[in-house]
């Protein structure tokens, strides 16, 4: 009787990180791909049998990657370097690899020397797999190993339409059950992994329910509906998850590279056949690790660029765009967001604006305006598009904000729908260009008890308005459906964080105002 150890490592949701630091200090911190390259080489070194697979978001950010994309060139992307010379031995489409546009992701994929995985994204004429392959099978001393990878197919939610043209994202569960079915008839693997950039709709242990099913998180479905999978691997919602689910052996390593996932699959050859003894699954930080020299010296150059240039001054600010508190900045208006807001109606020319804090990290503007200071504040590459809504629907959008809150011993609190699974402060909208009052002591849906126009006139529900929005939100994306397939009356095609330095350029000066357009009460 033989027996054999199969490591697979997961990584998720790196999001653009090489370098031990997050972009707004220097510190050395135990994250990024250069940290999980030594953790990698260290497996690689104490294990014969080590599997390495990416589960999407891989290419997107950091400043670093904004850097890149704004570069007309033809050099290799500096994280499929970074995942090349750890020797990846495939890798997963994850939502975020579409922002920058297919010709950068058909690039990165060409580039990479590892194949990318993607059996529900397919092209929309011939419903082939678009990016080359559905799954691979890996062969360790005669152990078949099969990967299927998935991805959320959530995507045309968000995503600007131009960047996924002639795409169609199939159900998960559906291409699970297909693929996994076709892979154990035909492939006749000992080790069945689905490799899923998506993350759990339900608790994994218990089901619970833990958010709306919408279809963007499947994995308690695929766990429950789709037989014949040993190890899912999530991501996607930036949890920390390793156990089981059902008969299922789940993993999901987090975010940044901060932490990464190993299961040990255990196997014994019995009358000729490989069977599964056992699979542990655990999550692995790279504390105390020196990052990998390789990894550095293939990206120092690049990074040398970036800091110079995130450090350049571009403006200055008059009074205080500082932010101390940003439970008190979604509860009470702030001159950031009011500058947010302005930036986005002077580039549309529309007076109607919303725009998100979008994690709890923000600081805002100090005295002099870097560009590191506008990339550490609007974190994602978003773009604006004008919305011809109704008054009907502007109410229906204040309303999902309002669900934001929720009173506890008579103070307002977070609601946890906007905490669990994940952290969703991003799908809580300030707005400018109206007058609206919140009232937290009205049950949701029935909390906006004040909207007019900035004159004072009520808001006509019939009426249509402009408004200019992130195209995530205008996608529909963080539940706003009254946005979706609204007709488009413009859109710009610069990042907002171009928008942002650009307007910065422009005034120099920055003058901290606060209309008091909105407020809280409860």
């Amino acid at each position: 009787m033989s027996k054999i150890q199969l490591n697979v490592i997961e990584t998720s949701d790196v999001h653009g990180h090489i370098m031990p630091h997050r972009y707004r200090t220097e510190s050395d911190l135990p994250l990024g791909l250069a940290k999980i390259g030594s953790l990698i080489r260290e497996e690689r070194t104490k294990h014969d049998h080590v599997l390495l697979i990416d589960n999407g978001d891989l290419i997107q950010g950091t400043p670093l990657t904004t850097y890149f994309s704004k570069l007309d060139t033809e050099q290799e992307h500096p994280l499929i370097r970074a995942a090349n010379l750890l020797d990846y031995d495939a890798s997963v489409l994850g939502n975020h690899e579409f922002n920058f546009g297919l010709n950068t992701l058909n690039k990165a994929v060409k580039d990479s020397s590892f194949p990318w995985l993607a059996a529900n994204i397919v092209n929309r004429e011939t419903k082939q797999c678009y990016f080359g392959r559905p799954y691979i099978v890996k062969e360790f001393e005669g152990v078949k190993v099969a990967i299927l990878g998935l991805t959320t197919q959530y995507i045309p939610n968000w995503e600007d339409p131009h960047h996924i043209e002639g795409l169609e994202f199939e159900d998960c569960v559906e291409s699970a059950k297909k693929w996994v079915k076709q892979i154990r008839e035909t492939e006749e693997p000992d080790v069945m992994i689905v490799s899923y950039h998506g993350g759990f709709e339900r608790n994994p242990e218990n089901g619970a329910e833990e958010e709306r099913e919408t279809g963007e998180n499947q994995g308690y479905a695929i766990c429950q509906e789709v037989e014949g999978i040993d190890l899912l691997l999530t991501g996607h919602q930036h949890r920390l998850l390793a156990g089981k689910c059902g008969d299922v052996h789940i993993l999901q390593p987090g975010c940044f590279g901060a932490v990464v996932g190993k299961a040990v699959i255990e196997l014994e050859k019995r009358s000729e056949k490989w069977s599964i003894t056992s699979i542990h699954t655990e999550l692995i930080e790279p504390i105390n690790v020196e990052a990998d020299q390789a990894v550095v010296d293939a990206s120092n150059a690049l990074e040398e660029e970036v800091q110079a240039w995130l450090d350049e001054p571009i403006g200055h600010v008059e009074g205080s765009l500082r932010i101390e508190d940003a439970f008190d900045v979604r509860l009470n208006k702030h001159p950031f967001t009011e500058f947010i807001n302005k930036v986005q109606m002077e580039a549309s020319k529309t007076a109607i604006s919303s725009t998100a804090l979008f994690d709890n990290t923000s600081k805002g503007f100090p005295d002099t305006i870097t560009i590191r200071d506008v990339m550490s504040n609007y974190i994602y590459p978003n773009t604006l598009k004008v919305l011809e809504i109704t008054g009907e629907e502007l109410k229906a959008a204040l309303e999902r904000s309002a669900s934001y809150f929720q009173v506890v011993d008579g103070k307002p609190d977070i609601n946890p729908a906007f905490l669990y699974p994940k952290p969703q402060h991003y799908n809580y909208d300030m707005w400018e260009g109206i007058r609206y009052t919140i009232d937290l002591s009205k049950n949701e849906g029935e909390r906006i008890v004040q909207l007019e126009e900035e004159n004072g006139k009520a808001i006509n529900m019939q009426e249509t308005y402009e408004v200019v929005m992130s195209n995530y939100r205008a996608s529909g994306g963080g539940e706003y459906t009254m946005f979706k397939d609204k007709p488009v009356i413009r859109e710009m095609q610069d990042d907002m964080t171009d928008l942002i330095i650009q307007y910065v350029q422009k005034h120099k000066t920055i003058s901290s105002t606060v209309n008091q357009n909105w407020r809280v009460i409860w």
